[in-house]
Parts: structure tokens; C-alpha cells; sequence
């Protein structure tokens, strides 16, 4: 039995509610879970205390026992100090700008120091 710790939506249309649950990866998003262990209102200003709760001591257990945060969680637990922050990607190259452009870019730039 493969175990996820994963968000469960909850709410009402366009007010968004999740709750924090440990279920088996095969379970539906909101349907049968082992345990909640926490909730997100996503709706609230990020300093407000309700905004994230986290049992740590259950999440601690869960993990030791080998279930797996999704990626979203992950970000929760690690500001938390449960789970190490993981790295963020770069920009990929393909979003940088193609061959001519960056020619034409050093070329004004050039100018520009050349006209200083």
C-alpha cells in the first residue's frame, strides 16, 4: 500500500479549501483517506495563523513510515523545517531569446557603452 501525503479540495465553487491527508496513491483526490493531518486556506493573507496548520508530529510519523509528500506539500513541510527545501529549477534555455536577437541585443549594448 503505496501512501501519498496530498492535498483534498474542499469548499465551494471559485472558494478553494484543501485539506492535508494522508491516502493510498490509488484513492481519488477527495475521496478515501487514512488520516488528515492538516489544512491550507489558500484564501487567507499569508501571515494569518489559520492559513496553513500542520499536525507535525503525525506528518514526522508518516514520513518515517515512508509515505510521500506531493510537491505542493513538500513546499508546506519544508517552511515548517520537516522536510528539507527542495531546489528550484532555473529558466530553461528555451525561453531565452533565439540567436539573431541576442546578437541584435549585444550589438545595442555595444553602441550604447560605445555612445557613453
Amino acid at each position: 500500500m503505496a501512501l501519498k501525503i496530498r492535498l483534498a479540495r474542499g469548499g465551494a465553487k471559485k472558494r478553494p479549501f484543501y485539506r492535508i491527508v494522508v491516502a493510498e496513491a490509488t484513492a481519488p483526490r477527495d475521496g478515501r483517506f487514512v488520516e488528515r493531518i492538516g489544512s491550507y486556506n489558500p484564501l487567507l493573507e499569508h501571515g494569518h495563523k489559520d492559513r496553513l496548520i500542520v499536525d507535525a508530529e503525525r506528518a514526522k510519523h508518516w514520513l518515517s513510515v515512508g509515505a510521500q509528500p506531493t510537491d505542493r506539500v513538500i513546499g508546506f513541510l519544508a517552511n515548517l523545517g520537516l522536510v528539507a527545501k527542495p531546489e528550484r529549477s532555473t529558466t530553461p534555455k528555451k525561453s531565452l531569446p533565439k540567436k539573431k536577437a541576442q546578437e541584435r541585443i549585444k550589438a545595442a549594448e555595444a553602441a550604447a557603452a560605445a555612445a557613453a
